[in-house]
């Protein structure tokens, strides 16, 4: 009589324990992944970026280090290409494209031909 009061108890318990202990991990990747979409959105509504989202925008942006090396990003739909700007001087054949001025507060300012 006890021993059948012992396996049905113990039975009873396993059954309770069904559950997979690692079902909230998983919950919680889920979570943290779309807390990390949320704030990609945040940000770049925040910084005006959002028109790297738009395949058919076109962005152009200069980038300078620390160490004053000069990169500028630009983007056509959806190809990115990276151009590293150099103050060697350079030689060689090639087309004229236009003419930059420097304002007085520093800004240049490109006038395309």
């Amino acid at each position: 009589m006890a021993m059948r009061f012992m396996n049905r108890h113990r039975y009873g318990r396993i059954g309770e324990h069904t559950e997979d202990p690692l079902a909230g991990v998983a919950n919680l990747f889920d979570a943290s992944i779309v807390f990390i979409v949320a704030m990609m959105l945040a940000l770049f509504s925040a910084w005006n970026m959002m028109d790297l989202l738009d395949p058919n925008s076109e962005v152009t942006i200069a980038k300078k280090s620390a160490d004053g090396r000069v990169e500028v990003l630009t983007k056509k739909g959806a190809e990115i290409t990276v151009s590293r700007v150099s103050d060697k001087p350079l030689s060689g054949s090639g087309k004229r494209l236009g003419t930059a001025y420097q304002l007085p507060d520093g800004k240049v300012v490109y006038v395309p031909e």
